[in-house]
């Protein structure tokens, strides 16, 4: 049975830099179950959205029932057990999908919003935005900090099919304002994971990606995981 060890070293680089690959965490059997599922998902509704450009669908495991079942590993669960030994919950999950020869990229950004049961007027919440899926907040720095990102890739994915760009260690400078973020991207790193493995990201991490290049898909389950609990009743609106 396959294993999963989040050693220490790992950890730290997590911690220091924002980010870590682990290159095996899904069998090939496994990611060819888990892309039939999404294959089947009927395309509808204001959380999907499909383009020659890009297939995306938010609120995936709302959307798809039955990919949490494929998602819940034992190596899963080990690892994420090791992240947060309180536990935790799943607080988003989306499905991405940039087809080949894609002219879709993504410019430098931090993941600082998310997505909540209603809109309250909370210190240091905001600014809000609704959306035909939901409300959606950027929350203290706090709450972000105790956020990771799991990105488990369906396919080999390298610069040449978009992967991601990012920038080591600037999860550590807090939000970052839009008009200072290219002095922040000089010293960058392509993060090229193969198929059945994971990215862990910090949301806070500078991140970006080219358009494709190539022939090859880039299809990605993006799944974000705290512990913390929201104020005065707020709610993650995909908790589970």
């Amino acid at each position: 049975m396959q294993t999963t060890h989040f050693t220490s070293s790992q950890a730290q680089q997590l911690q220091a830099d924002g980010f870590v690959i682990l290159p095996s965490l899904y069998q090939p059997d496994e990611i060819a179950a888990l892309l039939q599922c999404v294959e089947k998902a009927p395309p509808s509704g204001p959380n999907f959205r499909r383009s020659q450009e890009v297939f995306a669908i938010r609120n995936l495991l709302g959307e798809v029932p039955g990919l949490w079942t494929l998602l819940n590993t034992t190596p899963l669960r080990t690892l994420l057990n090791q992240l947060f030994p309180q536990g935790c919950h799943v607080v988003k999950a989306i499905y991405f999908d940039k087809p080949p020869l894609s002219n879709w990229l993504v410019a430098w950004h931090q993941d600082l919003m998310i997505n909540v049961d209603r809109r309250a007027e909370l210190p240091g919440f905001g600014p809000w935005t609704s959306k035909p899926e939901g409300v959606s907040v950027q929350p203290p720095v706090a709450v972000l900090e105790d956020v990771c990102t799991i990105r488990i890739h369906l396919d080999d994915c390298d610069a040449s099919n978009g992967a991601l760009k990012v920038v080591p260690g600037s999860h550590q400078s807090g939000v970052v304002p839009m008009a200072d973020i290219a002095a922040h991207t000089r010293d960058v790193t392509v993060c090229a994971v193969p198929a059945g493995g994971a990215m862990l990201m910090k949301p806070l991490l500078l991140h970006a990606s080219n358009r494709s290049t190539s022939a090859r898909p880039r299809r990605v389950v993006h799944l974000e995981f705290a512990a913390a609990e929201l104020p005065e009743g707020l709610q993650w609106r995909e908790r589970r």
